[in-house]
């Protein structure tokens, strides 16, 4: 016969009564269950976010969107990028990797004018690493930030030729009279730097990674290095003139409602955070911990315990809150807790 194991679980009795650490034991000599589907517990995406959803034809692969003012916005339903057609040639605004080949396609579909620029958004490569299939266009300009290029000049990744026009912080592109403008704000996201783009003719701003309209952010705060930042950059963005916003994901064009939607959200998550971590007595929990385990020795697993408290009461107030307003509150907001919960014990 073999042994049963054990482990810990964090929970109440009751909707408002104490959390508790408890111990299970599950017995693998118990017959086991059936298959069970992992997802079935989630929400379904909100109908008002499907009502806005771009309709992308899979046999196609992608879907272009005419914005105005030259601006094109593409898409496969998962990442999103743009492209303007100046009449002096297209500058290109990112080349994602999963329809970076279909790029010369759907240019051609709505204009003539060649390829001239490119202009990389940031490093990482489900945004970029579609742009080796134009590295073969002659005399292609790649514009980025400097720390960008030195960045790719250490990667060598073919998928993501090495920029050959560079800045350190602004930059504006003027070609055959429109104007598109490069800005970094802050290391909201990647450590070499990211870029606002803002064609002001078209009432245009794409800034890849901040927030996807009608969603929760993506994990981790958008996969953040500096929530401190990124806990800013909402307002950098209302601060442009704009009405149509691209984050670079998902199914839907935005608008400043969309932004300060996230806005709400993301400060709602670190101020929650905030008042669970102050009220949570990291000894009262260690205690209950080391009595549950029979030890004090595993001070690892007493500590986990704690951020585990934390996290769990964040997560299920937040949800209670935001689960109707915002797609996938309940698939990321335990990762956004953790977020928000390493800034404020370490650094807030």
């Amino acid at each position: 016969m073999q042994a049963a194991r054990t482990g810990f679980i964090l929970a109440r009795s009751a909707a408002d009564g104490p959390w508790r650490i408890s111990r299970y034991i599950f017995s693998s000599t118990q017959p086991r269950p059936g298959p069970v589907n992992p997802y079935e517990s989630y929400d379904a995406v909100l109908d008002s976010v499907l009502e806005h959803a771009l309709p992308v034809d899979p046999a196609v692969g992608y879907l272009t969107k005419e914005i105005g003012g030259g601006v094109y916005v593409i898409t496969e339903g998962i990442y999103q990028s743009a492209f303007v057609v100046t009449g002096a040639g297209v500058v290109v605004l990112d080349a994602p990797g999963s329809y970076g080949a279909k790029l010369r396609q759907a240019i051609a579909e709505v204009t003539d004018e060649p390829i001239r620029m490119l202009v990389y958004s940031h490093t990482h490569k489900d945004h970029i690493g579609g742009a080796g299939s134009l590295a073969d266009i002659p005399d292609l300009q790649i514009v980025a930030l400097d720390s960008v290029r030195h960045f790719l000049e250490e990667k060598k990744d073919p998928n993501r030729p090495v920029p050959n026009v560079t800045f350190e912080k602004e930059k504006t592109i003027r070609l055959g009279g429109k104007e598109i403008k490069l800005r970094q704000h802050r290391n909201y996201h990647s450590d070499e730097g990211d870029l606002f783009i803002h064609i002001p003719e078209a009432q245009f701003l794409m800034a890849v990674d901040t927030l996807a309209p009608g969603y929760v952010p993506f994990m981790d705060f958008d996969l953040t290095s500096n929530f401190h930042e990124y806990l800013k950059v909402f307002d950098d963005i209302l601060a442009y003139d704009f009405d149509v916003f691209v984050g670079g994901h998902l199914t839907q064009l935005g608008d400043r409602s969309h932004v300060e939607e996230t806005k709400a959200y993301t400060t709602d998550v670190y101020q929650t955070v905030k008042r669970v971590h102050a009220g949570t007595d990291l000894m009262t929990v260690m205690v209950q911990t080391a009595e549950v385990a029979g030890s004090w020795n595993n001070k690892y697993l007493l500590f986990k315990a704690f951020l585990e408290t934390v996290t769990a009461k964040s997560a299920e107030e937040i949800k209670s809150r935001w689960r109707h307003k915002l797609a996938g509150v309940d698939v990321f907001v335990e990762s956004h807790v953790s977020t928000a919960l390493v800034y404020v014990r370490w650094d807030d």
